[in-house]
């Protein structure tokens, strides 16, 4: 399997391109919130302790304590009305729940990286407002460093002008620029690339990570559960030597849902399985059970489409929304090649189902379509994995559970090794 250096050099032009602002002057300013990060390489970054709030609709400050001072940019984005502010990696630690709830100009508030040796902060508004004032305190009297942020209500017309071309910062990989020490240089790319050795290349997909938390129910984060379960499924596939396995992030880091699927189209991957955990909104009742998605013009039901919508803004929550941003595959997605990696998808999925069943509850209707970015890989069958909702209490037990995960695991290993199998005999066939 390629090891986290060759994955962020598969990666590191488009995350450094799309994920990153650059930089500030430090008369500029930053601020953090979000959801409680699982452990990480935090050694000598700054740690975050305590956010906070405070004023009203027509002028709101954002406090940050911090344990040193940091460089930052703060940037406004409409439709929605956000702020997104970049800093070096910050280790936060703050209480469970930060940022949820907002006040005044700020509706809430979320945390966390979008690439190695960076973090984002994005604030959701509630309407359009400007950045008044931003600074960094320093320590001083027994109190921490602080990043201040001071909102200020604007009408509509102020906020576009703001956002004139001449006004905004170019997009670009500042955040790299200067990584912390803690980050080390990547190898020279011909120590680091993995000679082709034959075998299928399986891409695993943990969905979410970094900023984007995905759902969350009983202090359980959904980026935290699928990661756990695509890492054990890596290792399980590796066991047997079979194929080449590569996980699309193997942190708490945000990837952009198009750069997940240039890593399976690089790596001219034979299988790509993205894994999610959904949670169902109390107004549409109660659901349990793993679901399989395949790739689809038209959603298959009302949930797969709500589900797919869900999933297709993952760039936005991170900051940016990049669904116009063009892709190669948007001018081919009717071909041949297209659609017979579709049937190759839901050959998968079929089997997938089978061999889930017999180990795992499934959901009421287990197969589903809709049209998820995540899967429009031309030239790779793909599918999603919704492995359980985190909503419902007796699959969340699953979820977190390794002899269930042990179980899932295993079946899903069946279903790749008999697709695969049955694909590499159908290829010698017919190269005979």
């Amino acid at each position: 399997m390629a090891s986290r250096t060759n994955q962020w050099i598969l990666l590191g032009c488009a995350l450094l391109c799309t994920a990153a602002l650059p930089y500030a002057d430090s008369s500029r300013l930053s601020a953090a919130e979000g959801q409680p990060q699982p452990s990480v390489a935090v050694a000598n970054f700054p740690i975050a302790s305590a956010a906070r709030l405070a004023g009203d609709g027509k002028q709101t400050r954002f406090i940050l304590d911090i344990d040193q001072t940091v460089t930052f940019r703060a940037v406004t984005l409409a439709d929605p009305y956000r702020v997104v502010v970049d800093v070096p990696q910050v280790n936060f630690q703050l209480p469970a729940g930060t940022g949820v709830a907002g006040r005044g100009l700020v509706k809430a508030f979320r945390y966390g990286l979008v690439m190695p040796g960076g973090s984002r902060i994005v604030f959701d508004l509630a309407g359009p407002a400007k950045i008044a004032n931003s600074y960094v305190v320093e320590a001083a009297n027994g109190q921490p460093a602080r990043l201040v942020l001071e909102l200020e209500e604007v009408d509509r017309a102020a906020f576009v002008q703001a956002l004139a071309p001449e006004n905004r910062p170019e997009l670009r990989p500042a955040i790299a620029d200067v990584p912390p020490k803690t980050v080390p240089a990547a190898p020279a790319p011909e120590a680091t690339q993995q000679k082709a050795d034959g075998r299928p290349v399986v891409v695993i997909d943990p969905g979410h990570g970094g900023i984007d938390n995905g759902t969350q129910s009983s202090g359980e984060s959904e980026k935290n559960l699928v990661l756990a379960f695509a890492v054990s499924l890596r290792d399980r596939l590796e066991k047997a030597g079979k194929y080449r396995v590569v996980l699309t992030r193997d942190d708490d880091t945000f990837i952009p849902l198009n750069d997940r699927v240039k890593v399976a189209r690089n790596l001219k991957a034979a299988l790509f399985v993205s894994i999610h955990a959904d949670a169902l909104p109390r107004a549409e009742g109660d659901a349990q059970g793993a679901t399989i998605y395949t790739l689809s013009d038209k959603a298959s039901d009302a949930e797969a489409q709500r589900l797919a919508d869900a999933e297709n803004r993952a760039d936005a929550i991170a900051g940016f929304n990049l669904a116009e941003e063009p892709t190669d595959v948007a001018d081919i997605l009717i071909d041949l090649t297209q659609r017979e990696t579709r049937t190759f998808s839901n050959r998968f999925a079929h089997l997938l189902m089978g061999e889930m069943k017999s180990t795992v509850r499934m959901h009421k209707h287990p197969l589903k379509s809709a049209g998820f970015r995540v899967l429009k890989a031309p030239d790779v069958p793909s599918v999603l994995v919704e492995i359980g909702y985190v909503s419902n209490k007796g699959d969340l037990e699953h979820l977190v559970s390794e002899g269930w995960r042990s179980k899932a695991v295993g079946s899903m290993a069946q279903a790749i090794d008999g697709f695969l199998a049955k694909r590499l005999a159908t290829s010698a066939g017919a190269s005979n």
